[in-house]
């Protein structure tokens, strides 16, 4: 039964919106999203699970508003052709909450997932827990400021559910209240201790056996580099949007193409898993979370479409281009230049840049997340980067000959 059957769907009228922070707020969703899904598959949690059918439930709400303001801004023809990749991006967000609600539903419908996935995993996704904030906690009333968690410990509260309503990135002057729904991200060394602080309760770390059957070892291994490539495309495709980047919006393209790839190669190893595995029907979760994998890289090319057809950005999509100074920019690398045989180490070339490298795209091998390991930087690489504009433009002179 669905944990949140019963709950009566929340009514929407028309209100005026500002769709700009709509969008703002359903990208913040879907990433998020994408985290606890994947985090309630590795801690077989049923508590994040829910969370996330609750999260995509907002968005619907978030969706359906964004539609409504989007009809309200079309006055003439040249308004309906530069809103309609709007209206994709909207409806590609809720797309990735759909297929994040299918992920979560694989641990509460107890759909049957091999130990192996949550073996895999952890090299994954970094530890993601949920706890309610217990009215004699220390941290209870207290701003992010005040507490310093981050600082002191490594953990961070990356979002707040307070009855129905969210708050997402939470900031310094975030106060936490009691019976709040805190999700917590850190290392495994420190999550356990600030979990008990906050909720008065023994924390529980999962526990996980690895499989002795080669083929699923290989088919998990496969589906957690489908899953890092997709939520890549993701965040690709939304900067291509905001920046108007045609270069962004191929290399969504090329991480498609891979993925789909990869899941071709994904479902032969799970069929072949399946004849040694001791419980086949187990790997029924396994085949669950590779189809909605695939659907979030889709997407991720359903947000970029309008740049790959050069249609002009919106003004309401140009507006949050303003706010940011951060960026994440595409730079191809020539054979001797500054960059050409440069160290990468954790996730920072040893250059002057200050430009984070998140992943490589190299000829002949395809792609690397920088995350996952150091790397060196060679003539002919693809580097997909972050950081302010500034060092954008410099990091791009230093990658031509």
């Amino acid at each position: 039964m669905d944990p949140l059957e019963g709950e009566a769907s929340v009514p929407i009228e028309y209100e005026p919106v500002n769709v700009k922070d709509l969008l703002v707020e359903m990208k913040d969703t879907a990433e998020l999203l994408i985290d606890l899904s994947y985090s309630a598959v590795l801690h077989s949690s049923e508590d994040i699970a829910t969370e996330v059918l609750r999260l995509e439930e907002q968005m619907n709400v978030l969706e359906m508003r964004a539609r409504m303001g989007l009809m309200m801004a079309t006055r003439s023809p040249d308004d309906a052709e530069r809103l309609a990749p709007v209206l994709g991006i909207v409806a590609a967000a809720d797309a990735i909450s759909d297929a994040a609600g299918d992920i979560a539903k694989v641990v509460l419908e107890d759909i049957g997932l091999p130990e192996a996935m949550r073996a895999a995993l952890p090299e994954a996704v970094e530890t993601l827990v949920r706890g309610v904030v217990a009215a004699d906690s220390p941290y209870a009333d207290r701003t992010l400021e005040d507490i310093d968690l981050e600082s002191e410990t490594g953990v961070r509260v990356i979002a707040l559910r307070r009855g129905d309503d969210w708050l997402l990135n939470p900031g310094p002057t975030t106060v936490i209240r009691p019976e709040d729904a805190a999700l917590l991200r850190g290392p495994d060394v420190a999550i356990g201790d600030v979990f008990e602080t906050l909720t008065g309760t023994d924390y529980e770390p999962p526990t996980t056996a690895a499989s002795d059957v080669a083929d699923l070892e290989r088919a998990v291994d496969t589906i957690v580099h489908m899953k890092n490539l997709s939520e890549l495309a993701v965040d690709l495709a939304y900067s291509a949007v905001l920046f108007d980047s045609e270069a962004l919006a191929e290399e969504v393209r090329n991480l498609e193409v891979e993925v789909d790839a990869l899941e071709s190669r994904f479902e032969a190893w799970t069929l072949r898993a399946a004849a040694d595995a001791s419980d086949p029907v187990a790997l029924r979760g396994l085949i669950h979370l590779g189809n909605s994998t695939e659907v979030i890289s889709d997407a991720a090319v359903d947000i970029s479409e309008g740049v790959l057809r050069e249609i002009e950005v919106h003004p309401v999509v140009g507006m949050a281009v303003e706010e940011s100074d951060e960026i994440i920019t595409r730079v191809a690398v020539e054979t001797g230049s500054g960059l050409d045989g440069t160290p990468i180490v954790d996730g920072l070339p040893e250059t002057e840049s200050t430009m984070s490298v998140i992943a490589i795209r190299r000829p002949e091998e395809g792609w690397l997340l920088v995350g996952d390991a150091d790397a060196e930087i060679q003539g002919g690489d693809v580097l997909i980067s972050k950081g302010t504009r500034t060092a954008a433009a410099a990091f791009e002179e230093l990658a031509q000959a």
